[in-house]
């Protein structure tokens, strides 16, 4: 399994804090580096906030290995043009490794959307100009020939991207969220990777079998959306220091809210739980940009035994 670190960049990130994050998730193994597009959090206070692609363009000229990308961009924030043709050049710039997380709108965006004059739309018209994104975005990535598009909120003419991608096709296309009707049949028809949010096994399982159904509907095969999940993380490197962690929250609520909880031996566990139900990399959140150490302390007690 892979082992992601993920971070919620309108939480307090910056500078600073970003350009030691990266190299120490490289330096300490971690297969890649994955960030929200926010502008601000659901609830005030409001803090710093990295530009998504900003920092990604340094990132990919500051790292040789890690994969990376948003989790997720939304459509409600860039024209997909702008969105398909910065993902091009800067999955080039990486040689390779970016993922492209793209995403309908954040429901709970409703701040940061008015605050800035982004338009986040009621759910249905969010996931219509959600699919148009998509069909923009994978053509424009795809097709070595110009696209000419017609819809209700993109418009495209004889439209082609140049330089072509590097890559056939351009970067993976990653659709995250647990919506079993919307969210899976966007996976199942745009898709390279679908992401799965705080689900328990027997949850996950239960979407990723549906996921196969549609795909099989949509003329695909099960193998060719890869399978993976955000999780939130409690970690401790003993009990004693786990219980600190806690800070007095019922840890069985957080499983079964479905994040990781536990020590070096319990998270390996929760995790071999998920990879028998088919994951196949998760995306651990980490909330305290500042905690090397409690980063390297994960990286050391927990990836030897989930890679070996």
């Amino acid at each position: 399994m892979k082992v992601n670190v993920q971070i919620e960049g309108q939480s307090g990130l910056n500078w600073s804090r970003w350009c030691r994050l990266v190299p120490a998730v490289e330096s300490l193994g971690f297969d890649g580096l994955f960030r929200s597009d926010h502008f601000l959090d659901a609830e005030p206070p409001d803090m710093d906030s990295l530009e998504m692609w900003t920092s990604l363009t340094w990132l990919a000229s500051n790292t040789q290995r890690i994969q990376f990308g948003p989790l997720v961009t939304p459509v409600s924030f860039r024209h997909p043009v702008h969105t398909a043709r910065m993902a091009k050049e800067v999955d080039d710039l990486s040689g390779g490794r970016l993922v492209l997380g793209v995403g309908a709108g954040w429901g709970g965006g409703v701040h940061e959307h008015a605050a800035f004059g982004f338009d986040l739309l009621e759910t249905s018209q969010r996931f219509d100009r959600f699919e148009e994104g998509l069909q923009v975005i994978t053509r424009l990535l795809r097709s070595p020939e110009p696209i000419t598009f017609e819809g209700d909120y993109y418009t495209l003419r004889d439209a082609t991207l140049l330089p072509r991608p590097q890559r056939p096709g351009g970067p993976p296309i990653l659709i995250g969220g647990n919506g079993p009707k919307l969210v899976l049949s966007m996976a199942a028809r745009y898709g390279n990777e679908w992401n799965g949010i705080y689900r328990s096994p027997a949850q996950f399982k239960e979407l990723s079998e549906r996921l196969d159904e549609l795909l099989i509907e949509n003329g695909r095969q099960p193998g060719d959306v890869g399978r993976s999940q955000m999780k939130g993380l409690v970690f401790g490197r003993d009990q004693a220091e786990l219980q600190s962690s806690l800070a007095g929250r019922d840890k069985a609520a957080l499983l079964e809210r479905g994040m990781i909880v536990g020590t070096p031996s319990e998270v390996v566990d929760q995790l071999g739980q998920l990879a028998e139900v088919g994951m196949q990399q998760v995306m651990f959140q980490w909330f305290d940009y500042d905690d090397l150490d409690g980063l390297e302390a994960f990286a050391q007690t927990v990836l030897p035994q989930v890679k070996k």
